[in-house]
């Protein structure tokens, strides 16, 4: 790989984006690509190396985009014959780049271990930090109380989480975020106000229903709308009836699993508008293409056209009336 994307591998890693590795793994002339040609796919679609042609880019970022999504690594191959391609353990796609040739890509998303916020020192609060610790996540562990000695396992330490950077990151990586209160009558009401300041997509209480009661109307006393606080989860935990603070670390866990497969088919349904919008063909090259902003486009005859690359762009300009009519065709 080269040493640009290896620095912004590094970048996507250290700010908590999950991307896509694209590498070439087989080509046949006339293919622009080479082996070990690699791209970086980040979760937006943003599109950073070189594949060969261009018109390969369209398919390359709407299966990196999946394959994010779905956290598993596909093989895919564009060629002129993608029948003749196709065999278990690898999806085939049509070439449409004027060079022919066909080749092989092997995606592997990269995707940040989610991340688990644990507030509060008490028995069940260690457990969650060392269960979650166990199931892979990255723990925060936050209290003014909070060491190494009580978290030995914990990524990070901290008194609280005002000022954190988990406030200012994008929704789709506050769907890898969760957090608990375990504070148990310990500053319920400060963690519970910083906790809901990073939107979560999960954030559970563990008090008993009267308990919360009472801290919600200091809450709301405190200007926390109703809203903020129907998002949160009390009591935590899914009923197995958990005593045993493990028991607890246990159930409000398998609650997170079940919050974090529900929110996937969710992700697929509230995609970007790019990603969302129907698919056209390219009247040139006859690629598919998704429309987007970035997506060449041309205007003729008062439709829009788009187009896989500028190239394509440029011969449709140059001679319209040659492509409408396959087009329509």
């Amino acid at each position: 790989m080269r040493a640009d994307l290896l620095r912004r591998a590094v970048e996507f890693s250290r700010a908590g984006h999950a991307f896509a590795i694209a590498t070439v793994v087989r080509r046949e002339p006339a293919s622009s690509a080479q082996v070990g040609n690699t791209a970086l796919v980040d979760e937006s679609g943003a599109f950073h190396g070189w594949l060969g042609g261009s018109c390969i880019q369209p398919t390359v970022i709407r299966e990196a985009v999946a394959a994010i999504e779905d956290a598993a690594p596909r093989l895919i191959s564009l060629s002129p014959n993608p029948d003749a391609d196709r065999r278990p353990g690898l999806t085939a796609f049509p070439m449409t780049c004027h060079s022919g040739g066909s080749v092989e890509i092997f995606i592997e998303p990269v995707v940040p271990a989610p991340r688990l916020l644990v507030f509060g020192v008490s028995p069940a609060a260690q457990a969650l930090a060392r269960l979650g610790f166990v199931m892979g996540y990255a723990i925060d562990a936050i209290d003014p109380e909070a060491d190494r000695t009580i978290f030995p396992d914990a990524d990070l330490v901290s008194a609280d989480l005002r000022g954190s950077e988990l406030g200012n990151r994008p929704a789709s990586q506050r769907q890898r975020l969760f957090a608990v209160v375990a504070t148990l009558g310990q500053h319920d009401e400060d963690a519970i106000m910083q906790a809901l300041a990073v939107e979560p997509a999960y954030l559970g209480v563990v008090a008993s229903r009267k308990r919360f009661g009472e801290i919600a109307s200091t809450l709301k006393a405190r200007g926390v709308t109703a809203a903020a606080l129907g998002r949160v989860t009390n009591p935590a935990g899914i009923d197995i009836g958990a005593r045993a603070p493990e028991e607890i670390a246990l159930s409000i866990l398998a609650e997170i699993v079940r919050v974090r497969h529900a929110a996937a088919p969710a992700a697929h349904a509230a995609a970007t508008p790019a990603q969302a919008a129907p698919e056209v063909r390219d009247p040139v090259c006859g690629m598919t293409v998704s429309p987007g902003v970035s997506t060449p486009q041309a205007e003729h005859g008062g439709r829009t056209f788009y187009f896989c690359c500028g190239g394509c762009r440029e011969r449709f300009l140059a001679a319209p009336e040659r492509y409408v009519p396959a087009l329509a065709s």
